[in-house]
């Protein structure tokens, strides 16, 4: 009988099988029961987020996909309920690992784009938001695209009204090595962010804002055909809400940072298929 292709499923989950082994470590502690690794709990994840469904359905697929459990030695499956902890037990830094492993796959060109986007937190728990006083409706996404492939580099996830100069800089500065052309719009008009850029060596293609007429003639002289390129940050961050944006739904909400950062290694992982 002649073997069946692999499917882009089944590549995906050995693309994200890899990127576990080199992410963290086979088990959380020297405790642990050692029924299941991290790898095979971060794989599920992914595959979870990837098929926009939940943890039950998700399991129940699982049965008839043997191939899928195959490729990560799977040899029986877990109750939703761990999976649900396993996901809180992993924290934010562990997605940004694997969100940089990620973008190391794809073939980048060192032109990025900035620009941030507002994800729905309505899920959020009324309570916890009430008493802490927290009034704003939505979570400021920032992402940072490569233009080429469209990967997510980086991401930057706040409930606050901090303006986007303000948010710039620690993007700049986490993946200085990654840039070395960086465009943005009016938001990012800044002195300090060209200045910070400069010093690590990457050129800042930023609009300034049209005060005056050396102001407009700036913005003329920018290049035109490489500044349109940021335009593909809109494009991913407009994709990233529609695709995942019911996925960031976590009634804790710096529970959402984390889906977020999830739904961006899902995003890179499907685009190097």
């Amino acid at each position: 009988m002649q073997t069946l292709p692999k499917s882009r499923l089944l590549r995906f989950v050995e693309e994200a099988f890899q990127l576990a082994k080199r992410a963290v470590a086979r088990y959380s502690s020297k405790f642990s029961k050692q029924r299941y690794t991290l790898h095979q709990h971060i794989v599920l994840l992914c595959l979870k987020v990837r098929k926009n469904t939940t943890y039950r359905t998700l399991l129940d697929e699982l049965i008839e996909m043997p191939r899928i459990r195959n490729s990560i030695n799977l040899t029986e499956l877990p109750a939703p309920s761990t999976l649900c902890k396993a996901f809180d037990r992993l924290d934010m830094a562990v997605w940004r690992v694997l969100l940089d492993l990620s973008v190391s796959l794809l073939p980048t060109n060192g032109v990025a784009g900035i620009d941030a986007s507002g994800f729905d937190r309505s899920h959020a728990s009324k309570h916890y938001t009430k008493r802490a006083k927290l009034t704003i409706q939505q979570l400021k996404v920032t992402l940072l695209v490569d233009s080429k492939v469209n990967a997510v580099l980086d991401l930057h996830v706040t409930t606050t009204r901090k303006h986007d100069s303000q948010i710039a800089p620690s993007l700049i500065k986490r993946n200085a090595e990654a840039i070395d052309i960086l465009l943005g719009d009016k938001g990012y008009d800044d002195q300090k962010i060209r200045r910070l850029a400069r010093q690590h060596e990457i050129r800042p293609l930023i609009k300034h804002r049209e005060f005056t007429s050396l102001h407009k003639a700036w913005n003329e002289r920018l290049d035109a055909d490489l500044y349109g390129q940021r335009s593909q940050s809109e494009t991913v961050n407009s994709a990233l809400k529609r695709k995942y944006g019911p996925f960031v739904r976590s009634r804790r909400w710096w529970k959402q940072f984390r889906e977020l950062a999830l739904a961006c290694v899902v995003q890179n992982l499907d685009r190097t298929l």
